[in-house]
């Protein structure tokens, strides 16, 4: 009973995030409200890889829910997801709403709500939250060791501040309205403090993952990873 529910959540939920993207696509054919501008395209928010990252992760897992799949898939599934699925979707959701609620003109300004209904607002930023939880309770990850999930998280965040200023230095504009108000050593404290928040976000995946599952049934699967 158990599997047959996770094949379904994990079909329903890569359904899910491809309708959400195929939606946020469509809106490409209208007017974008100010403060969207277009070099980059949807590809420079990190809430929309997000949504990509989530898609391929339950896609992958729904191949792997079939019996064919193999060793490999589900190494390769359980890496995907607890160094960067997990945290990354978390990291999104805290973020967002914690900036919103102090000051939503710096992260998501009111002129995006005629552009985004509240539903499409949800689906990027609060949804992912139940999604992740709903994953954590339904199956165990294995985890590689904490100095290899470290590093490779840090690559991927280094890589994506590397593209945000990539886009500030070819068009003048930052990514996040957020961004105009930092000296530069308030960027840096910034980003520091972003790769923080994401770091303890991956160690308390992991923790969650050992409560729920145990650690020796944890560690037994973790070992390809070693």
């Amino acid at each position: 009973m158990s599997g047959s529910v996770q094949k379904v959540f994990h079909l329903a939920a890569f359904s899910w995030y491809a309708f959400v993207i195929k939606s946020l696509y469509a809106k490409g054919d209208e007017e974008p409200p100010p403060g969207i501008f277009p070099y980059g395209g949807p590809w420079k928010y990190l809430t929309f890889l997000n949504l990509i990252l989530q898609m391929v992760y339950f896609g992958l897992a729904s191949v792997q829910d079939q019996k064919s799949s193999g060793k490999l898939l589900r190494v390769a599934r359980d890496l995907l997801f607890s160094v960067y699925v997990f945290p990354v979707g978390m990291f999104v959701v805290v973020m967002f709403w914690s900036i919103f609620a102090y000051d939503r003109q710096l992260v998501y300004p009111a002129s995006l709500d005629a552009f985004f209904p509240p539903w499409m607002n949800h689906a990027m930023h609060t949804i992912v939250f139940p999604i992740l939880l709903g994953e954590m309770l339904l199956q165990p990850h294995s985890y590689p060791k904490i100095k290899t999930g470290m590093t490779a998280l840090g690559v991927v965040g280094l890589a994506y501040l590397s593209w945000v200023i990539w886009v500030y230095l070819s068009v003048g504009i930052w990514v996040y309205p957020l961004l105009n108000y930092f000296s530069q050593a308030g960027l840096i404290a910034f980003f520091f403090v972003n790769m923080t928040v994401v770091t303890l976000l991956y160690l308390m995946g992991q923790t969650m993952n050992n409560r729920l599952w145990g650690r020796c049934t944890v560690a037994r699967q973790a070992r390809p990873f070693i």
